[in-house]
């Protein structure tokens, strides 16, 4: 169990001074419009590149959460000037040279900063900067990142231990050149080699040696650069990548609401008879995460895909009984996991092994989870079959993993009395998600650190 690092927890975190949170159904049926908070892909992305750019970039429907507070405040401690109003910001570009050339750096558990970051220093051709991560974090493999940007021409030192963060970045600029790097643990490797490209000497070919696990989050990186004006050029299955030397000029964006997140009020709406719209997102979005409605209409909801909406309508049985690959929106996994209980025959997830080395590992920690439930379940390496049950009230573990998290809580839209344990992790992605639950109507009641003896 990964205990709760409230260290990398921001000042945008909710729910830090409770042990639990118990969960139960709501007393009438959902009938809702919703809006999503901003996406998380989206929001770090478009901070750094909006940072290296040359002149301001005003970005609306950022995600306030631990992730985008850490990226913002690594950006201001290399100068970067930044003003924050609610969900927009305003991005004073840098033109590639950071005004701090020293700097101690600390990014908390995000991911996504941790693998965008480093390429971002090195395009630099002077300064020296050590970035620190929390300790879940610091056990995450950059190795193949760090390999890629040092054949680049960068100057990264590790810290502790070879292929884990600390690191060390000395400015020393990017060459260019033909680069392979692995996608088959983060397609985020790639997306930090990409975003820094455009500042290389000469033109950088990236080439993929194996596959990528999520093609559509690199196909978000490129899209973003291209809206910043980088020249990018590419093959269809993005195993071959050209980026043209040249800049990123600033600009005013609105970012979308996070799919990923969408999943669980869709969820939530699945496993109650219910109806949720979500009326800040619409379909034809990049992000991956948006293709579990399809998997929620196998299962026998009733959907309705909009330009600028999505809503779902569960049935009175959602449907089981099928294998399916979540290799591409591999975040919903466990999501999938929890719905499975309440379908009328198994459901198997395959392609996930990757997931493993998330914020927890996410394939034991869902089966331990659902075994804890009285559910059966199956481990394999790539993946779990969950079979129909009825859970028992237990109290689950969070182990600091905001998705763990959110996606246990969906129980509780089923069954009185499901406890979890350190709400405050879903501040990585969603801090008001149990706010955003209780205002749909299910019974939520946290207990306080006091009340526990802690």
């Amino acid at each position: 169990m990964h205990e709760a690092d409230l260290r990398a927890r921001s000042p945008w975190s909710d729910y830090n001074e409770y042990s639990l949170v118990e969960i139960g159904p709501a007393q009438k049926l959902i009938n809702s419009e919703i809006v999503i908070p901003g996406s998380k892909s989206f929001t770090n992305r478009a901070l750094i590149i909006a940072a290296l750019a040359k002149g301001n970039s005003f970005l609306k429907g950022i995600l306030r959460s631990d992730d985008s507070y850490w990226c913002i405040d690594a950006l201001r401690k290399l100068g970067v000037e930044i003003e924050v109003n609610e969900e927009s910001v305003l991005v004073c570009g840098v033109n590639g040279k950071w005004p701090n050339e020293e700097a101690k750096l600390y990014i908390g558990a995000a991911g996504t900063i941790a693998r965008f970051l480093p390429g971002a220093l090195a395009t630099s051709t002077n300064g020296t900067w050590t970035v620190e991560a929390s300790k879940r974090m610091s056990e995450r493999p950059i190795r193949p990142l760090i390999d890629a940007l040092i054949d680049l021409g960068a100057d990264i030192t590790y810290l502790e231990r070879e292929g884990y963060y600390p690191i060390e970045v000395h400015g020393n600029g990017l060459k260019g050149g033909d680069v392979w790097i692995s996608g088959s643990i983060s397609s985020q490797f790639i997306s930090g080699v990409l975003i820094s490209a455009p500042y290389a000497k000469d033109p950088v070919k990236v080439n993929i040696k194996d596959h990528i696990v999520q093609h559509a989050y690199v196909k978000i990186t490129i899209g973003l650069m291209e809206e910043f004006g980088a020249k990018v050029t590419y093959t269809h299955d993005l195993n071959n990548m050209i980026i043209e030397n040249s800049q990123y000029i600033g600009k005013d964006i609105t970012l979308e609401a996070d799919a990923s997140t969408c999943g669980y009020f869709l969820a939530l709406a699945a496993l109650t008879q219910g109806k949720i719209r979500i009326i800040n997102i619409g379909y034809d979005t990049n992000q991956p995460d948006i293709k579990m409605i399809d998997i929620f209409e196998k299962m026998g909801c009733t959907v309705t895909r909009g330009d600028t909406f999505i809503e779902l309508i569960g049935p009175k049985q959602l449907k089981g009984g099928f294998d399916i690959s979540m290799k591409e929106l591999s975040d919903q996994t466990m999501t999938l996991a929890t719905t499975a209980i309440f379908a009328d025959g198994p459901i198997a997830i395959h392609d996930v092994a990757h997931i493993r080395t998330h914020e927890s590992d996410r394939i034991k920690v869902i089966c331990d989870s659902l075994s804890a439930l009285g559910i059966q379940v199956e481990e394999r390496e790539d993946g779990l079959t969950v079979y129909p049950g009825l859970p028992k009230p237990v109290l689950l573990q969070s182990h600091d993993d905001h998705r763990i998290a959110m996606s246990l809580a969906l129980i509780g839209a089923r069954v009185k009395g499901i406890q979890i344990t350190d709400p405050g992790c879903v501040s990585k992605t969603c801090p008001n998600f149990f706010g955003m639950l209780k205002d749909l109507g299910l019974s939520v009641n946290f207990k306080d650190k006091e009340e526990d003896g802690k």
